[in-house]
């Protein structure tokens, strides 16, 4: 009996041992490899939120994220590839590997962050209101919490449930497009859109004809990032090793020169 025992704990120690070896995890794929093999960067992108990024009529997709893009594309020697989605979808389609990338003026939430990675942020933004009312665009944050207006923003954007979750009072209007939500503000269809701060700057710049005023007072604090998949460390560390040569190298300061009319920061 003893024996038998002895040969018995053994035989399972053994199994143990090279059942362990042969059921290891294996190591994932990095994002990278699989970038390169199929030499392509696919981005997503919402593609309506001038100037950050923009669909054109023709299909063609621009601005300041786009560059940022294609310059990340060049450097893992591959083509960019453009995938515009609406921007509530852009959190699922980065965790799930549809696109490889994010870059859409998109805020690095907290909430975001538990399902996805982020790096940067590259530029540094806040909300602010366009409106043809001196007097909306000159409240404070505190004071637009009592306001009863008409607030457009852009659907599944931080803009929106900011807009709901501090401004009771207000009628909150989903826009799926940036160019309709201006329109709204412009033919008084709405008091005020709410925006991020580089949309804000574009959109006086871009309609000198129109009576919009906006004061550049960053209600929030928004952190612009590029987001990833959470499980690829390699692919978050390169990510991060690109953007701070951009930012050494003077590349996104030229970004926000071009495109904002600011230098990014």
């Amino acid at each position: 009996m003893t024996l038998s025992k002895g040969i018995f704990v053994a035989l399972v120690a053994l199994t143990l041992i090279f059942s362990g070896c042969g059921g290891a995890t294996p190591t994932p794929v990095s994002t990278i490899a699989k970038v390169q093999e199929k030499g392509e960067l696919v981005l997503g992108t919402s593609g309506n939120m001038t100037p950050m990024t923009r669909q054109l009529e023709n299909g063609d997709v621009v601005g300041l994220d786009i560059d940022l893009a294609r310059v990340m594309a060049d450097a893992l020697k591959v083509k960019l590839v453009i995938k515009v989605m609406p921007l509530n979808e852009l959190e699922g389609a980065v965790a799930n590997g549809t696109v490889d990338v994010v870059l859409s003026n998109y805020t690095m939430t907290l909430d975001r962050n538990t399902k996805v990675a982020f790096v940067g942020p590259y530029l540094t933004s806040g909300k602010c209101l366009i409106t043809k009312s001196p007097d909306l665009a000159n409240a404070k944050k505190s004071e637009l919490t009592d306001k009863q207006s008409n607030l457009v923003v852009i659907e599944g954007s931080t803009s929106e449930a900011f807009a709901k979750a501090l401004m009771k009072k207000a009628t909150i209007i989903p826009s799926k497009s940036q160019e309709t939500a201006i329109e709204m503000v412009r033919t008084d269809k709405a008091d005020a859109m709410l925006t991020d701060f580089p949309i804000c700057q574009a959109t006086v710049i871009n309609n000198p004809d129109d009576e919009f005023v906006s004061i550049f007072s960053r209600l929030t604090y928004e952190p612009i990032g590029i987001a990833m998949n959470a499980n690829d460390t390699h692919f978050i560390n390169w990510t991060q090793n690109f953007l701070d040569r951009m930012e050494k190298t003077g590349y996104l300061t030229a970004l926000g020169e071009k495109w904002l009319s600011i230098p990014a920061q």
